[in-house]
């Protein structure tokens, strides 16, 4: 693997010079650049194929200096993290070049050194797909406010773009909002009506959520970003947003979007046609607050960790709410709802089957899996494999743990009766994961680097 090019090293006769005592516990001097080093053989080779195994078993020549120690004529202030990774295992990029490292990691064949180093450099290179200034969408007009008159009359107050909305206020037009058997929900902190304060984004579509109203936007390569839909001026703040700009099988073909918001239990759902004129389709209570809203495919959903999940049913345009058990985390996956609970179980909702229970119409809750520990599920992520034509999709999960625990589950397709088996545990916190996130190669999860199988980056 290394040849006399490679190297600027001499030629001597045997293979022991530089060499203290025999057997895998011997000492062996290094010289460096001109900085001696001493290690022990077990060090330099647990890494097979590398440059040290080559050059301790005699593949390649050696050089001795006067002292007898092994001479490499390479840079020494990068050689010293590379030992010290070799002796612990540890990365430590203190007054070193990553690039640099790297270079000098892939001289010595250290792989597992230059797996590590190369995701540092990704982090710190702006590549395809980075945040990149792309364009400027001005603020939209605020949208015109209707009233009830006393007589049932309806009246519309105009907004003005400088206005504030503490100025709103004064002028007794008080936000609030009423539904069908419930109380009026008043909101009492003032927030900038010109504030964005929510973007979520779905194929080429994007909706920004000011605090009374939202706006979605287009973007074509031929005309840019547009602006194509505005929500009429909401009575109460929005705290939740979520956009699907791909319905499928909807009342107006393939060209309809959906965009929904919350605020505290209530969520107003509209329909956008491709033409940029919309609809409401129905304003729902989950009747507790929403912590967090998001399509799977066309089913509209809210949860609330209180252990509520609420659904509304493109095809019967129909909106269920089931009790659940207290949720802690949840992940989407295809058509996969998963909660991760209080209880240290899994659940899991088919929403393409939205199955119903026959004996009372409930949504169908089914666990997936139980932690052996009885932890509650504070973070969950799910890798689906690809489908093949061979074999079906492989679940993979990674959830997070009260105690701080961090377990991958895999299901594979000839198993799936069975339920998922646990395949890895990480004790390495000692607080509530709260965040997780797995993928064809990586399990990110907290403030450490490990590799173990699977990557783990932590930020």
């Amino acid at each position: 693997r290394y040849s006399g090019q490679d190297l600027l090293l001499g030629k001597m006769a045997g293979n022991g010079a530089g060499f203290a005592g025999a057997g895998s516990g011997e000492i062996i001097q290094l010289n460096v650049g001109g900085t001696r080093f001493s290690t022990s053989r077990q060090t330099l080779m647990w890494i097979p194929d590398s440059f040290f195994s080559s050059l301790l078993s005699g593949r390649i020549s050696t050089l001795k200096d006067e002292t007898g120690a092994i001479f490499i004529d390479r840079d020494p202030a990068a050689f010293a993290p590379i030992l010290n990774f070799l002796r612990t295992k540890e990365l430590d990029l203190r007054g070193v070049s990553i690039n640099v490292l790297r270079h000098e990691a892939e001289f010595y064949g250290i792989t597992p050194l230059v797996r590590r180093l190369l995701l540092c450099e990704e982090l710190e290179r702006s590549s395809c797909g980075s945040v990149l200034f792309h364009g400027y969408l001005p603020p939209p007009g605020i949208p015109s406010r209707k009233i009830n008159g006393s007589a049932g009359t309806s009246a519309e107050v105009r907004i003005p773009q400088n206005c504030s909305d503490g100025e709103v206020r004064a002028g007794n037009l008080q936000p609030s909002l009423t539904g069908t058997g419930e109380d009026t929900v008043k909101l009492g902190i003032p927030v900038d009506p010109r504030k964005v304060l929510i973007v979520a984004g779905h194929h080429n579509w994007i909706v920004a959520a000011y605090a009374h109203f939202a706006v979605c936007y287009r973007i074509k390569e031929s005309s840019g970003w547009q602006q194509v839909f505005t929500s009429p001026y909401l009575d109460w703040t929005i705290e939740r947003v979520a956009l699907n700009a791909k319905v499928v099988g909807g009342p107006h073909g393939d060209k309809d979007k959906m965009v929904a918001v919350a605020s505290e239990s209530s969520i107003i759902l509209w329909s956008i046609q491709d033409g940029g004129s919309g609809s409401e389709i129905g304003i729902f209570s989950l009747g507790v607050p929403v912590d967090a809203l998001f399509f799977i495919g066309n089913q509209l959903v809210a949860t609330s960790h209180t252990g509520k999940v609420g659904v509304w049913n493109a095809v019967t345009q129909h909106w269920q709410v089931q009790d659940v058990v207290p949720i802690t985390s949840y992940d989407t996956a295809g058509s996969f709802l998963l909660l991760g609970c209080n209880n240290g179980s899994i659940y899991y909702i088919d929403m393409q089957k939205f199955p119903l229970r026959m004996k009372d119409n409930d949504l169908l809750v089914t666990e997936l899996y139980h932690d052996p520990s009885n932890d509650a599920i504070t973070a969950l992520s799910v890798y689906l494999t690809p489908k093949t034509s061979v074999s079906g999709n492989w679940i993979e999960i990674a959830y997070g743990t009260s105690s701080g625990a961090v377990r991958v589950i895999v299901q594979h397709p000839e198993t799936v009766g069975s339920g998922p088996q646990l395949f890895q545990t990480f004790t390495v916190h000692r607080s509530p994961v709260t965040k997780i996130m797995l993928s064809e190669k990586h399990l990110v999860s907290g403030n450490f680097v490990r590799l173990n199988g699977f990557i783990t980056f932590f930020y």
